[in-house]
């Protein structure tokens, strides 16, 4: 059956459509014969007990620069839509935060994909907290001293904001390198957040491996290789995407995280995995599967509307 589904996303006229996964979502659903509108976070309203948006109907083609047939902009009461996916970029801001508040007065009635009170409450580099045994040695701190202790110890860090995205703001402190007072004062001048210092793993020269998983289940991996002279391989960056195998221990990774996702509504999560590390959980607006589906031939979006379609159908029972 035909279901009404609703992108919350950054304007679907500006992604790239080779690499942007919400696009490849929209096309997928297009070929499942749903239909489809677009707003954006600023256009949710909430009034007079209704959450709405200033939204359009929208088709898509893969046709580079004239991608998106949009209808005129049009008041969506989000409450008699289907599914609604929340699928904007980061940055993980109060604004961001937000929009799951406001989409909280929908859900479950109207999915939400993934379900925004676990998205608000599972920041991706937070949510690693709970996986102790997964992760590189980590800390969260403000205090200078204390993250003056940690370099002391592991020598060689790498230091981050705690809400960053795409690898902004990332800095390889290593052994000799003298900025970290001066790091922690530019990052405390313009932030209250703490920061995120994790010991440097030296693996991540031959790569930071996307895990994709749908519904608690790993269904591929690609590997961003890092641009030369960088210590960052995300591919906002300049990284490079790579196909990967799943191994072992991603697999080990994925067992012990999976649940956690699936009983929580986080249907389409990537998460990082360095060398036998995990380093990150993303939950606010993954990307990677059009990558996989080169290399590999994996319809995840096939993979992913499955998902969401089966939770649709209990929803209604």
């Amino acid at each position: 059956m035909p279901l009404k589904i609703a992108f919350q996303m950054d304007p679907i006229q500006n992604v790239d459509i080779h690499a942007d996964s919400s696009f490849r979502l929209a096309e997928e659903a297009q070929e499942r014969g749903h239909v489809l509108f677009v707003y954006t976070p600023e256009q949710l309203i909430w009034r007079d007990g209704r959450l709405v948006a200033l939204g359009r109907s929208v088709s898509v083609r893969r046709e580079s620069g004239n991608h998106a047939d949009l209808g005129p902009e049009a008041e969506i009461d989000l409450a008699a839509m289907d599914v609604i996916w929340l699928r904007q970029d980061p940055p993980f801001d109060m604004g961001y935060i937000t929009t799951t508040h406001l989409l909280d007065q929908v859900h479950p009635g109207t999915l939400v994909v993934n379900d925004p009170f676990w998205v608000r409450n599972f920041p991706e580099k937070l949510l690693v907290l709970r996986f102790p045994d997964l992760i590189p040695p980590t800390l969260i701190a403000r205090d200078l001293g204390a993250l003056k202790a940690f370099r002391d110890q592991y020598r060689d860090i790498i230091v981050k904001p705690l809400y960053g995205n795409g690898g902004a703001g990332v800095f390889r402190l290593a052994p000799g390198d003298h900025n970290i007072a001066s790091l922690h004062e530019m990052f405390t001048t313009i932030s209250r957040e703490p920061l995120i210092a994790q010991a440097y793993l030296p693996a991540v020269k031959q790569g930071d491996k996307r895990v994709i998983l749908v519904d608690g289940e790993p269904v591929g991996a690609i590997n961003r290789l890092p641009a030369a002279g960088e210590t960052r391989s995300n591919m906002h960056v300049g990284g490079k995407a790579v196909p990967a195998e799943l191994t072992a221990r991603d697999r080990e990774i994925c067992a012990a995280i999976g649940p956690t996702l699936r009983d929580n509504g986080q249907v389409f999560v990537g998460i990082d995995v360095i060398g036998d590390r995990l380093t990150e959980i993303n939950v606010t607006s993954p990307t990677g599967i059009q990558e996989l589906e080169r290399f590999d031939g994996i319809n995840v979006a096939e993979m992913i509307w499955q998902a969401v379609e089966a939770r649709v159908a209990r929803t209604a029972l």
